[in-house]
């Protein structure tokens, strides 16, 4: 008998877009702001009862302490400084998981933290560390193939692979850049089609047409454009149609 496949969808949420209730009906992973790139405590709190309410698993989406850029600026900082921003930030996502009675289950870092942590091995392993040392039991979801991975589990943490439905990928697995033309995909059916070749293939079509090998884990909806919970509600039927559960990832 031919084992079902599955997928976890996570979303970015709680950056207060006004689409989370919305897509906390549609995803199984909830990767709540930690309120230094976007939103707020109020916003965040309101998001796990969301996701209670919901039965979706709760991340914490920690970020550099960059709003005015919404966390997309590459910074520069020293191990200690890298840990306490994280720290800082888990422990506040914690907190309202407790006062909810939901578990904090994984940590997908956002913007630059999450694409130079996918590139630097060195910030990777402080990364890791800095989860390590909080929780042990924290999964880290993050870039199919990127140093962060590989250094999450040197020692010894659970990972969750990441892939993009809506993101083009240079030849070397990498997200191609917001700031390169191209960077997003715009056109739905095509989101669409790269989402069933990660899933059913695992590989992606890089920007210059190159095949890429990728484990997808988990796929990312974001949650702040303007049409995100159509293009979600698109990606839930096709997956069905297809025979695809989602869910969240099984922890052994």
């Amino acid at each position: 008998m031919t084992q079902m496949l599955r997928i976890d969808l996570n979303a970015d949420v709680a950056e207060a877009c006004g689409q989370d209730a919305a897509l906390l009906q549609i995803v199984s992973s909830a990767n709540v702001c930690c309120g230094l790139h976007a939103g707020s405590a109020v916003t965040a709190y309101q998001t796990v009862q969301f996701a209670k309410q919901h039965g979706v698993r709760v991340g914490a989406h920690p970020s550099y302490d960059d709003r005015a850029n919404f966390g997309r600026t590459n910074q520069n900082l020293s191990d200690d400084d890298v840990t306490a921003v994280l720290t800082y930030q888990l422990g506040a996502i914690q907190a309202l998981c407790q006062q909810v009675g939901v578990p904090l289950s994984y940590v997908k870092p956002h913007g630059a933290l999450y694409n130079q942590a996918a590139k630097d091995p060195q910030l990777a392993a402080v990364v890791a560390r800095a989860i390590q040392a909080f929780d042990p039991n924290l999964s880290v979801m993050a870039l199919s193939g990127g140093a962060l991975i590989d250094a999450a589990c040197a020692i010894g943490l659970a990972v969750e692979s990441e892939v993009f439905a809506d993101r083009r990928y240079e030849d070397n697995g990498a997200l191609v850049a917001r700031s390169q033309p191209n960077a997003v995909i715009e056109d739905d059916d095509e989101a669409l089609a790269q989402v069933l070749q990660m899933i059913t293939q695992g590989t992606v079509t890089s920007i210059h047409g190159k095949t890429i090998r990728v484990q997808a884990d988990s796929i990312c909806l974001h949650g702040d454009s303007a049409h995100a919970v159509a293009f979600a509600q698109r990606i839930f039927a096709t997956l069905n149609e297809q025979g695809i559960m989602i869910a969240a990832p099984n922890r052994v």
